[in-house]
């Protein structure tokens, strides 16, 4: 289960969902920002807009890109 904030919902039934986290640099004792975006399915009984935050699972692969599907709005 993993937490993200919705970029777009644009696509029937998809949505571009963008996930940011820390990675610790060990040489210079830092930590940097990534962030990726992942395409979710978004099933009939989920209503999201761009900018909601979700929770996301991972599924079986759904398409070419989508193997991961909106569990619930937060």
């Amino acid at each position: 289960m993993i937490e993200g904030k919705v970029v777009s919902a644009k696509m029937k039934k998809t949505a571009v969902i963008e996930i940011s986290y820390l990675i610790k640099d060990k040489k210079y004792e830092r930590q940097e920002r990534r962030r990726s975006r992942i395409k979710a399915h978004v099933p009939d009984c989920v209503e999201i807009n761009a900018d909601d935050k979700v929770l996301i699972a991972e599924c079986r692969k759904l398409s070419k890109t989508k193997s991961f599907v909106v569990m619930k709005k937060i």
